[in-house]
């Protein structure tokens, strides 16, 4: 059995479920969302609006690996739709900037050229002095995508821990030459 599949998922009063065929429609104040669920495999039950639960109709050794997977995605979806995602980047380095130029947000990484980034639709991103990006969004995977890429331009060294870098994110230092 699964046991993060087990759990009810509850929903906030701000947004709405509701199950048409094989498509689990959710509307909230941070926008809308559709998941699609397989009815042979899982069965769904939406109860007054307030709890989802998920079961599979036969369980075996398939059905028990994405039962867990399943809710959680149900479960990020609302979650989502009612309070949103948030990651913040750093940028640390000498002359290292961002500005937002419209939705382009422009990086000035220590390149001989400016690196240029399309923001995606669904995604708000903010930048917070000249040396923090805020990314916020209501899909839990696409603002980690967003950050993953941006992070991707300039990856942070081990030596003096330049680049773009998570907050939070502790960064393995390496001691440099010695005489």
């Amino acid at each position: 059995m699964s046991k993060i599949g087990k759990i009810n998922i509850s929903i906030p009063e701000k947004v709405k479920v509701t199950l048409e065929g094989t498509i689990l429609k959710m509307e909230g104040p941070l926008g809308k969302n559709n998941l699609t669920l397989d009815p042979e495999i899982f069965e769904l039950n939406i109860k007054d609006g307030k709890e989802v639960s998920i079961k599979p109709k036969i369980i075996n050794q398939d059905t028990k690996r994405i039962w867990g997977l399943n809710r959680s995605l149900i479960n990020n979806a609302i979650k989502g739709l009612n309070e949103g995602y948030t990651k913040i980047l750093e940028l640390s380095g000498v002359g290292f900037r961002a500005a937002l130029k419209g939705n382009i947000l422009n990086l000035q990484i220590g390149f001989s050229h400016d690196v240029n980034y399309q923001i995606p639709d669904g995604i708000k991103i903010v930048v917070e002095k000249q040396t923090i990006i805020k990314i916020s969004g209501s899909d839990k995977q696409l603002v980690g995508s967003v950050a993953s890429k941006i992070k991707s331009y300039k990856k942070t060294e081990p030596y003096k821990g330049k680049g773009i870098k998570e907050q939070g994110e502790y960064i393995l230092r390496k001691e440099g030459k010695k005489k």
